[in-house]
């Protein structure tokens, strides 16, 4: 018989008087309770550290978060969510999901190999405004993508993003490495497969998008020679192939080049000594957004294409070279820095671009374009790059007078992570 089982009186078949020990009614128990629990919870919010309240109320909201997402995804409506507005919130543990090292993660992304003493950044999660997002599932990113072939192209954070992805996936599933480029840039090209879904994810380095020699390609150089009208080689010769294709750039096109249309060339952007039509940035990266949607809809093949915005850095006007770049060590909240109008015109431009190729695609297009908006979100991350941890154990001899820091790529596992996670939540998104 069980601990709470009283045996009954035979003449009124009522519960025994024989334990008297409670002297409370089971509803007046639970009241108290309740009154304790509230009592301990305003000690919390009136009397504990910051810190303290974090760490308690967080598993709470993750809870509420959670149980909110169960309850008002209705089947089949398509619920929709601004993933791109929000706020980083206290999640303990919540971006510690892999081992860098273990998934061939880039060594100067690798920050807790190098050493990096605060690990701070990953413990924040994304939290949208209005609406949750999901932790990323390795599993049901690989459903999302059965069968397909997944391909970023363009620049260094278009690369981070990739490896990042490699290292989720890589975490729960078995993988192969089907090619990388051998030398220093091996990071440049490479392919893994996950044979249980039977899914291949690539990187193509072609930080213009478009056709590019220079220094793209050798960093010796000092120029960069842009063909706009011209896909880039490598990526347009396997175009055939891809399924689902992520395009992220600005960072090069900022930094200028030299111009050309149809081999003519036509301007400049950085380049005053060359006394030719000054481009500036943005009406060259609306043409490289353009050249290469058109090459990814030429074909036929039904695609989704995601479009990228600008991810930007933190060096917040100190030189490159400055060891206290970037060694804040907690988010921005939102609004305690205006960082918008960094990133405000080249975020623009490619919600410009996806809308234009919408239209010219019309509603039976093949193509789906959808913009994976992360420039706020990583606006307000500071703490999440590697800085002076791009190098093994760079405080061995003391604080250098100069260093290099890298302030605009993110450590792997860290925020870069977050994109993906809302990158998952567009691809199972209905058209």
């Amino acid at each position: 018989m069980g601990a709470g089982y009283q045996p009954l009186d035979p003449h009124n078949q009522r519960p025994s008087s024989k334990n008297h020990g409670r002297f409370l009614s089971r509803p007046a128990c639970a009241w108290l309770v309740l009154g304790f629990l509230s009592l301990a919870l305003l000690h919390l919010l009136c009397c504990s550290p910051a810190g303290t309240q974090q760490a308690v109320f967080s598993p709470l909201r993750q809870y509420i978060n959670n149980t909110y997402s169960f309850v008002s995804s209705v089947p089949g409506e398509g619920r929709s969510c601004n993933y791109s507005v929000g706020n980083w919130v206290w999640a303990p543990g919540h971006a510690r999901r892999y081992n860098a090292t273990e998934c061939n993660a880039k060594e100067s992304h690798d920050c807790i190999r190098n050493g990096r003493p605060d690990t701070r950044y990953l413990d924040w999660r994304w939290q949208p405004a209005g609406c949750p997002l999901s932790a990323f599932d390795a599993g049901a990113f690989l459903s999302a993508v059965r069968g397909k072939h997944v391909a970023f192209i363009g620049d260094s954070m278009a690369r981070n993003q990739a490896q990042s992805l490699i290292c989720l996936l890589s975490a729960a599933f078995p993988y192969r490495l089907l090619y990388r480029d051998e030398g220093p840039r091996s990071y440049n090209f490479w392919r893994y497969a996950f044979p249980a879904h039977d899914v291949r994810v690539s990187f193509y380095w072609n930080p213009f998008l478009v056709k590019s020699t220079g220094k793209s390609e050798d960093e010796a150089v000092r120029e960069n020679h842009v063909h706009l009208d011209t896909p880039g080689d490598r990526w347009a010769a396997d175009v055939g192939t891809f399924d689902v294709v992520v395009l992220g750039a600005a960072h090069w096109l900022l930094n200028g080049a030299i111009y050309y249309n149809e081999s003519k060339l036509i301007g400049a952007h950085g380049y005053p000594e060359l006394n030719t039509t000054g481009l500036g940035y943005a009406w060259p990266l609306h043409m490289a957004y353009r050249t290469s949607v058109e090459r990814l809809r030429s074909d036929g093949r039904p695609r989704t294409l995601v479009l990228a915005t600008f991810s930007m850095s933190h060096f917040e006007g100190k030189p490159t070279d400055d060891p206290t770049a970037c060694t804040r060590t907690d988010p921005y909240r939102d609004g305690e820095k205006d960082n918008e109008w960094v990133f405000r015109e080249v975020r623009d431009i490619v919600y410009d671009e996806a809308e234009a190729a919408r239209a010219r695609g019309g509603e039976n297009s093949t193509l789906r374009v959808e913009v994976l908006d992360v420039s706020k979100l990583a606006s307000l991350r500071p703490d999440g790059h590697p800085g002076l941890y791009m190098r093994p154990n760079p405080l061995a001899n003391g604080m250098p007078e100069r260093m290099y820091s890298d302030c605009l790529h993110f450590c792997l596992p860290g925020p870069v992570d977050t994109f993906n996670e809302i990158l998952l939540q567009i691809l199972r998104k209905k058209r």
